[in-house]
């Protein structure tokens, strides 16, 4: 079958679009090495894991992990958000302790305490947008994005009705304190490159 013939047959078909239907059909696709690929309101995001990118995950995974055991720290692992067919893939999350994955094997978004996300390019517009509103939708108490063709880190606190009520930002080199947060640490920024 083509791929424009499986494009009119899922069309034609009573079934409706899932995510784990769009993520069974991605894992058929040849996505080059090196790239993340994740679903932000149905629409298929593929970006390319630059350097700059990886340094500050794992920079805010090291940091992470003074606190957290390796089983609550993931990175680029699948959780669906609320909203239209958000499958997402965060650079980082720290899920509840005691969080079990579900019967089909994935983390609950009800489980996380903290999500960031590393801006890429190709990303920015998801991560500032429909990824924001998806995490306080889901009540995530700590949203951080780090950007570093900015040199800014922006942190987002308190979600309430859809939105995160507190935005704190720091640039690079400044320590970001999230003491007052449930993360209880603060985040040394002077080791994150920029772009």
């Amino acid at each position: 079958m083509t791929v424009l013939e499986d494009r009119i047959a899922m069309a034609e078909s009573d079934n409706p679009i899932t995510l784990d239907s769009l993520f069974e059909r991605l894992e058929k696709m040849p996505v080059p090495e090196g790239y993340k690929v994740e679903i932000v309101e149905g629409t298929i995001s593929m970006s390319p894991q630059r350097d700059t990118h990886w340094d500050i995950i794992l920079d805010v995974v090291e940091q992470l992990r003074t606190k957290y055991p390796r089983q609550r720290v993931k990175s680029d692992v699948r959780i669906d958000y609320p909203g239209r067919l958000n499958g997402f893939a965060t650079d980082v999350t720290v899920v509840a302790e005691g969080a079990e994955k579900t019967a089909g094997g994935q983390w609950r978004h009800e489980d996380v305490e903290f999500t960031a996300e590393v801006i890429s390019k190709g990303t920015a517009t998801n991560d500032y947008g429909p990824k924001r509103i998806a995490y306080a939708t889901a009540e995530v108490a700590v949203y951080l994005i780090v950007d570093p063709y900015q040199g800014k880190c922006h942190l987002f606190t308190q979600p309430k009705d859809g939105d995160y009520t507190c935005e704190t930002t720091v640039t690079f080199g400044a320590d970001l304190d999230m003491t007052t947060t449930p993360l209880g640490l603060t985040l040394k920024t002077d080791e994150f490159p920029r772009d």
